[in-house]
C-alpha cells in the first residue's frame, strides 16, 4: 500500500507528522503492559510454539519492504515500538504505542537528540512509522502516539493469520523479553522497580546493533540455550557462529564477528567447539548463557568452551520418569504465557543437543550411578589426566575397594579380585598413579601426590578476568592439567604479552582475541591438545612465544598483528634473499664457466654461507652501534633535563630577587622594581606623547623643535584636560572614604582610568592625522598616477572613460591615497621621535633615591615641623 493510500484510510492525525523533543515530560498514561509477577528468568523461558511465534513476527517485522537498507537503530526502533503497541481492541487508540524521545533513546543505547535526528525522521521518510504529537491541557508536548505501519498494513491486508498480528498476550510476552534482554528498567513511585535488562548499560556506538543482534539469537535458541547454527561453507576466520549471526542481522560476517565479540565480553554469550573423544577441537557452537541459565542449566563458560563431557545431568524434555518425583517436567518453570512448556507438549518439545538418549525405566528402580564413557575407545577410565598408564598392567594390579580411581572406574560388573594369578600388591608408581587418578576424579581439591611430595591441585576454571578467559580458551584443556604454580606462572606470561601487544594494536581491546588466535594457530601445527607431552612449556615457550619472521615488530609468522594481513616486509625479505641467491650464481657462472653441478652447488652454498656471516656481523655492530646510540641519547637526554632543571631554578630565584625589588617611581616595596600604578602612568605619559607626535605630523613643522613641542604641548593640555574629568566623574560615583581605605588600590584605579581616556583618544588623533595626510600633494600625485595606471588596463583601453575604467580607476586612486598617507605617517612619526629622543630621557622621572636626597635638603614650614613632631 502506498503512502498516500495509507494517509486516505488512517485517522488524520496522523497525516501531519511531528518531532517532539520534550527532555521533562509529566507523568501521563503508560503504553507498558507488564505481565505480573516473574524475573529474568520467566522471560526468557519461552516455550517453543511461542518462540517462534515472536520469532516469525520479528522476522517479518524486519523484512518489511519500508525498514529494508535502513540503520539498526531504525530496526531496533520499530520493534521496540511494534511491542510497546496496543492489541487490537476495538478502541480509538488500537495498534498505536506512545512514547517519548528520552524513553526511546534508553531503549536503544542513544542519546535523545540522536533519535531525534538520525532514527525518527528515518522511520518517517521511508514511511515505516507515523507520529502524532500529544500535548495536555495546557498546549504543552508531552510525547509522541507512534504507529508502526507494517503492523498497521498487516491488520488491513493479512488479518489474523499475518505474522505481525500478534495477541495481547503475544505482544506482552515479545515486550517482557525485550525488558529482559535491554529495558533501561524503571522505579515508579508506589510500585515495584523493573530491574534494567541485560544490556542496558551498553550505551554509544553499535549498542543498537548488539541489541538487536542478542534478540534474534535468543528468539533462535532452543531450551538447551545453544544457538541454531547455520549450515553449509563458512569462513574459517570468522567461525559458523559469526556466520550465523550475520545471517539473522544481514550484515557481514566480520562486522557480526565484532557483535558476537563484544556480547561475549559482556558475559551474554559463551562461544566454544563441541567435545570430542579424542580431545581435538570439534565443531563450533555458541551458547546463550541467559538462556541456558532461564531453564535451569547450570553449566560454566568454560564448561561450555571445553566441553570435555558429556553432561548426564540434563534431561530430555520428553523423557520418560527419569528424575525424581519433586522434578517434574514443568520444574523449570511454570506454565502459561512466559513459561516453558506445559507436560502436554511434551512430543514437541526440544531436547538439549548435549542430552543422552534414555530408554523408559521402572518407576521403582534403583539408582545406579555410571561413569561417563565415550564409547568403549582404548584409554577409557584413566582418570581426568588422560595420560598412558606406568605400565601395561597397571590397571590389573589394583584390588577393588581400595583408593585407587582406576579400579572404582571399572565396569560395575567386572570380577572382583586380581587377574592372571597375581598378587593383589602394589608397587609404589602404582600407589601414586591410583592416587593421582583417585584425585582427579573425586575433584582433587587439595593435593595430588607426584614424586613422594605434595602439591597443590591447579584450578580447572579458566580466571574470571575475561581478557584472559578469551586468550586462555584455546588452551583451556591444558590449563586444567597444570598446578596453581604453573597456572600462575601462566596467567603472569599472558598479562605480560597481553600488555605488550595492546601497546603495537591501533585498538587494545582486541589483543586478547589476538592471542587466542595465535594460540589457536599454535595447536593446529602441534596436532591438538593430546599432542602436547608438557602442559606449561609448550604454552610458555611455543604458544605464547612471537614468531617474527621479519625485522618487524609486529610480525608473527608472516602475520601482521595489527591488520592481521600478510607482512609486507616479509615478503621483501623473501625477494632480497631470492635476488640475493641469483646474483651470487650469476657471478659463479661468470667466474667458473666449466663448473660441475654438484660443485657449483658446493660454491654457491659457501658463498651463501659467508655472506650471511658477513650480513650476521654487520647485524650485531649495527646492534651495538645503536646501543651505544641510545646510551648517547640517554645521556643527552638527562643532561637536556639537568640543564633545564638548573635553568627553571635559576629563573624562579631571580624571579623572587625581582619581585623583592622596591618601585623605581615611587618606591612602595616588593613590587617587582615597578608597582602597578607607576607602570600605568609610565603607559599613561608614553600615549600623550604618541598623541602629541601624531598630532605633530600635520600640524607643525617638522624641522622647527619648538613648533612641534609647541603641538605636543596642546595635545597634553587637551588630554589632561580630559583625564581630570574623566577622574571627577569617576570619583563622583565612589563612596565617601572608599579610596582612603585601601591607597594603593586607589592609585592603581585612578591610574588605569587615565590610561583608558588616552587610550581612546589615541585612534582618533591617528584618523585625523591620516585624513590630513591624504590630502597633501605626494598623496594626490600618487592617486593621479594609479588612476591613469588602471585606465591604461587593456580590458580598459577600449573605453577608458566608461563608468567601468573609472569605477575602477577611482578605488584604485583611494587606495593609493590611503597607502600613501600611511606611509607618510610613519616616516614622520620615525623621523619625530628620533628629534625628540633626547628631550624625552631629560624629562624621564628620576629615580625615587634621588628624590628623596632633593627632599631631605629642603627645610621644613612650622607646620610640617609640628606634625613630625607630633
Amino acid at each position: 500500500m502506498s503512502a498516500v493510500a495509507a494517509s486516505a484510510t488512517m485517522p488524520p492525525a496522523f497525516v501531519d507528522d511531528a518531532v517532539v523533543d520534550a527532555s521533562r515530560l509529566p507523568a501521563r498514561r503508560d503504553g507498558l503492559r507488564l505481565l505480573p509477577g516473574g524475573g529474568l528468568d520467566d522471560a526468557l523461558r519461552l516455550g517453543r510454539g511461542m518462540r517462534l511465534r515472536l520469532l516469525a513476527a520479528v522476522r517479518a517485522l524486519l523484512a518489511d519492504p519500508s525498514l529494508a537498507g535502513l540503520g539498526d537503530a531504525a530496526r531496533l526502533a520499530a520493534v521496540v515500538l511494534f511491542a510497546k503497541s496496543r492489541a487490537p481492541e476495538g478502541r480509538k487508540d488500537d495498534l498505536q504505542s506512545y512514547i517519548w524521545g528520552a524513553e526511546l533513546g534508553r531503549w536503544l543505547g542513544m542519546s535523545e537528540s540522536t533519535v531525534h535526528h538520525d532514527v525518527l525522521p528515518v522511520l518517517r521518510e521511508t514511511d515505516a512509522l507515523h507520529t502524532r504529537v500529544v500535548t495536555n491541557d495546557e498546549g504543552h508536548p508531552v510525547g509522541l502516539d507512534c504507529l508502526v505501519m507494517p503492523l498497521w498494513r498487516a491488520h488491513q491486508g493479512g488479518g489474523a493469520a499475518h505474522p505481525l498480528a500478534l495477541s495481547k498476550v503475544e505482544l506482552s510476552v515479545l515486550l517482557r523479553l525485550l525488558e529482559a534482554l535491554f529495558g533501561p528498567g524503571w522505579a515508579p513511585l508506589g510500585k515495584e522497580p523493573t530491574p534494567p535488562g541485560l544490556l542496558a548499560g551498553r550505551t554509544g556506538k553499535g549498542a543498537a546493533t548488539d541489541r538487536l543482534g542478542l534478540l534474534l539469537m535468543v528468539l533462535n535458541t532452543r531450551a538447551s540455550g545453544w544457538l541454531q547454527l547455520c549450515g553449509g561453507s563458512v569462513r574459517k576466520k570468522e567461525g559458523r557462529g559469526a556466520a550465523t549471526l550475520a545471517r539473522l542481522l544481514g550484515c557481514s560476517p566480520s562486522g557480526a564477528r565484532k557483535v558476537l565479540a563484544r556480547l561475549t565480553k559482556a558475559g551474554v554469550v559463551s562461544r566454544g567447539r563441541k567435545a570430542t573423544a579424542t580431545r581435538m577441537n570439534g565443531r563450533g557452537r555458541v551458547m546463550l548463557l541467559p538462556v541456558a541459565h532461564a531453564y535451569g542449566r547450570t553449566l560454566t563458560p568454560v564448561e561450555a568452551v571445553q566441553g570435555s563431557e558429556t553432561v548426564f545431568s540434563e534431561r530430555p524434555d520428553g523423557a520418560f520418569r527419569d528424575l525424581d518425583p519433586g522434578q517434574g517436567a514443568d520444574a523449570l518453570g511454570t506454565s502459561g504465557v512466559c513459561g516453558a512448556e506445559a507436560a502436554v507438549e511434551s512430543p514437541d518439545r526440544e531436547r538439549p543437543d548435549s542430552a543422552e538418549f534414555h530408554a523408559d525405566h521402572a518407576s521403582g528402580v534403583t539408582h545406579v550411578s555410571s561413569p561417563p564413557l565415550s564409547g568403549g575407545f582404548s584409554g577409557e577410565g584413566r582418570g581426568g589426566e588422560g595420560r598412558r598408564p606406568e605400565r601395561m598392567c597397571v590397571r590389573e594390579d589394583q584390588a577393588a575397594g581400595g583408593e585407587d580411581a582406576a579400579a572404582e572406574s571399572a565396569s560395575p560388573v567386572a570380577e572382583v579380585g586380581p587377574l592372571r594369578g597375581e598378587k593383589p600388591g602394589k608397587s609404589a608408581v602404582d600407589e601414586q598413579g591410583g592416587q593421582r587418578a583417585a584425585g582427579n576424579q573425586a575433584g582433587g581439591q587439595p593435593k595430588a601426590v607426584v614424586g613422594g611430595k605434595t602439591r597443590q591441585q591447579g584450578r580447572v576454571d579458566l580466571p574470571e578476568d575475561l581478557g584472559l578467559r578469551v586468550a586462555l580458551g584455546p588452551v583451556a584443556g591444558l590449563w586444567a592439567g597444570l598446578n596453581r604454580w604453573q597456572q600462575d606462572q601462566v596467567v603472569a606470561a599472558v598479562n605480560a604479552e597481553l600488555k605488550r601487544l595492546e601497546n603495537l594494536l591501533m585498538q587494545p581491546e582486541g589483543a586478547p582475541r589476538l592471542l587466542a588466535d595465535r594460540l589457536t594457530d599454535r595447536l593446529e601445527e602441534t596436532g591438538g591438545e593430546a599432542r602436547v607431552s608438557s602442559p606449561f612449556g609448550w604454552i610458555t615457550r611455543r604458544g605464547l612465544v612471537q614468531r617474527p619472521a621479519c625485522s618487524d615488530v609486529r610480525c608473527d609468522d608472516g602475520i601482521r598483528l595489527d591488520t592481521g594481513g600478510e607482512c609486507a616486509n616479509c615478503g621483501n625479505v623473501i625477494h632480497i634473499r631470492r635476488a640475493r641467491r641469483v646474483r651470487i650464481a650469476a657471478d659463479i657462472d661468470r667466474e667458473l664457466p666449466g663448473i660441475g653441478v654438484a660443485e657449483r652447488r658446493r660454491v654457491l652454498e659457501d658463498r651463501l654461507r659467508e655472506h650471511a656471516e658477513a650480513e650476521a656481523e654487520d647485524f650485531v655492530w649495527r646492534r651495538e652501534q645503536a646501543r651505544a646510540e641510545q646510551a648517547r641519547r640517554e645521556t643527552a637526554r638527562a643532561a637536556a633535563r639537568e640543564r633545564g632543571e638548573r635553568e627553571r631554578q635559576e629563573a624562579a630565584a631571580a624571579e623572587a630577587v625581582r619581585q623583592a625589588l622596591s618601585c623605581e617611581d615611587c618606591g612602595q616595596q616588593r613590587s617587582a622594581g615597578l608597582c602597578e600604578a607607576c607602570g600605568l602612568r609610565r603607559r599613561t605619559e608614553a600615549a600623550i606623547m604618541e598623541a602629541g607626535l601624531v598630532a605633530a605630523t600635520w600640524a607643525a613643522d617638522l624641522d622647527d623643535v619648538a613648533d612641534v613641542a609647541a603641538v605636543a604641548a596642546h595635545v597634553r593640555s587637551t588630554l589632561e584636560a580630559d583625564i581630570e574629568a574623566a577622574l571627577s566623574q569617576f570619583l563622583e560615583l565612589m563612596e565617601p572614604g572608599e579610596l582612603e581605605a585601601n591607597p594603593v588600590a586607589a592609585a592603581s584605579v585612578l591610574a588605569f582610568n587615565a590610561l583608558q581616556v588616552v587610550q581612546q583618544a589615541l585612534p582618533e588623533y591617528r584618523s585625523s592625522a591620516l585624513g590630513r595626510l591624504r590630502s597633501t600633494p605626494e598623496a594626490e600625485e600618487e592617486a593621479r598616477r594609479a588612476y591613469k595606471t588602471e585606465q591604461n588596463r587593456r580590458w580598459f583601453r577600449a573605453n577608458p572613460n566608461g563608468a567601468d575604467a573609472v569605477a575602477a580607476a577611482t578605488k584604485a586612486a583611494d587606495a593609493a591615497r590611503e597607502r600613501t598617507a600611511e606611509y607618510l605617517l610613519t616616516v614622520r612619526l620615525e623621523r619625530l621621535q628620533k628629534l625628540t629622543a633626547v628631550r624625552t630621557e631629560m624629562a624621564a622621572p628620576a629615580p625615587w633615591s634621588a628624590r628623596l636626597t632633593e627632599l631631605a635638603a629642603r627645610p621644613l614650614d612650622s607646620e610640617m615641623v609640628g606634625a613630625v613632631i607630633a
